[in-house]
């Protein structure tokens, strides 16, 4: 069984209810569809109910029905949820107008959905920008607690099995924090680890902190702020299994980690890779997905207290599919 196919497995077993806020665009439903019949999860789809039942006949899906639907301008809990949001933005000098209007917003809805425990997760972006994804979930739901920054975790799945876990490394942060500092960086590491956790399945994840020093071979403020971000880590989790700095080799390689970095648990063993800012793990996970043809998958969003995950504009109905189970799995947590 492949990965994508036991983290299917897996929300099967433990079914969460995800949002879907934008359920009438046509690649989203059609996931909804495939979701709903295969059993993969409890959805909530946002949207006009006869408007979801006309799309549905148009487009031939027979499991829309099962789904929990609300219609966001005819919402019995509009008020609450208005002076919840309210209360949660009343610093930031939001009113009450402003609130009613706001949970209209389908993003805002489904993030007021999960805060009210409603749901568990939520995934957009078929229709929207990243930022309008983040930006009510950073409001609303927040980050987990000692957790300041939201990052982007890659599940890379290479063809070199003797390499991570059977050829599976999670690298993190590709998407969202373009320079972190020290602190942030120990938080992408616990994050990412613990994405490795409950996405990829890692018992044990194993995390290497990128650098291209290995252990006092260069000196430089950047090595620095890895070697730095590598105590923290520790300090927030004090059971991650964690080493940095390392070079890419000497974290993959058994006989480079062993000349490099000697008495390393983790030099030559990670399977979970933290690169020291976005510009370099963007650009390193998609060399490795174009050059060394691995599957990217991701990315998977990190640091928030309930999972809210963004979708390419260009993604299939397989992408949303399969990101429903994803965040199922983060949900689990």
């Amino acid at each position: 069984m492949d990965l994508l196919q036991q983290i299917v497995a897996r929300a099967k077993a433990n079914r969460q209810r995800i949002v879907l806020p934008e359920a009438t665009e046509e690649r989203t439903l059609r996931a909804a569809d495939r979701v709903l019949s295969e059993g993969l999860a409890d959805l909530i789809l946002i949207g006009n109910p006869g408007e979801l039942a006309r799309l549905a006949g148009e487009w031939g899906l027979e499991n829309i029905s099962k789904a929990t639907i609300i219609d966001p301008e005819d919402n019995p809990k509009s008020e609450e949820y208005a002076q919840l949001l309210c209360e949660l933005r009343k610093k930031k000098g939001m009113t009450i107008e402003q609130a009613r209007e706001l949970v209209k917003n389908p993003l805002y809805l489904g993030c007021m959905i999960i805060k009210t425990e409603g749901a568990d997760g939520q995934i957009s972006g078929a229709l929207s920008t990243t930022g309008d994804t983040l930006r009510p979930a950073l409001q609303i739901i927040k980050c987990s607690p000692g957790i300041t920054c939201v990052s982007g975790a890659m599940l890379l799945i290479t063809k070199q099995p003797q390499y991570g876990e059977q050829g599976i490394v999670v690298m993190g942060d590709v998407a969202v924090t373009p320079m972190p500092d020290a602190e942030q960086l120990a938080q992408i590491a616990v994050c990412t680890a613990q994405t490795a956790k409950s996405v990829a399945g890692f018992e044990e994840p194993r995390v290497a902190m990128l650098s291209f020093s290995t252990k006092g071979s260069a000196k430089h403020e950047v090595v620095d702020k890895v070697v730095e971000a590598t105590r923290l880590a520790k300090e927030l989790d004090s059971t991650l299994q964690i080493d940095g700095e390392l070079q890419a080799d000497a974290a993959l390689v058994p006989s480079v980690g062993q000349k490099k970095a000697p008495g390393s648990a983790i030099a030559g063993h990670a399977n979970v890779l933290v690169a020291p800012n976005l510009e370099v793990g963007n650009i390193g996970y998609k060399l490795v997905q174009r050059l060394g043809d691995a599957i990217a998958i991701g990315p998977i969003l990190q640091g928030i207290a309930r999972p809210v995950n963004d979708l390419s504009r260009g993604c299939s109905v397989d992408d949303i599919y399969y990101m429903v189970a994803i965040t199922a799995c983060q949900a689990m947590k």
